[in-house]
């Protein structure tokens, strides 16, 4: 897909980047990620009754099931390789976006 029509900040442009470093880091801030998928046209679900800290999200047609950190808000490794999956099906690389790593 073709990048959308705003392009994303410099910021959000390290987010991304980092998102598909190798090997996978794990100092990516919740709500950067959160603010990422929404700045490339994506939503955030609202959890049902039991949704604890279960977030789903839909970018692109392609949903995901993610576990927002706590008591912090810094991403694990295992959550940051679930990020990269989510936005590669949904077509959304940094190459693709207009972001320079």
């Amino acid at each position: 897909m073709p990048p959308m029509d705003m392009p994303l900040s410099s910021h959000q442009c390290r987010i991304l980047c980092a998102i598909f470093e190798e090997p996978t880091r794990a100092d990516i801030d919740w709500d950067d990620f959160v603010s990422l998928v929404k700045a490339l046209g994506g939503k955030w679900l609202k959890p049902g009754k039991t949704g604890g800290s279960r977030r789903r999200a839909k970018l692109r047609d392609k949903k995901g099931l993610f576990h927002a950190p706590h008591p912090g808000s810094i991403m694990k490794k295992g959550s940051v390789e679930s990020a990269r999956e989510f936005l590669l099906k949904a077509g959304a690389t940094p190459a693709k976006e207009g972001c320079t790593c």
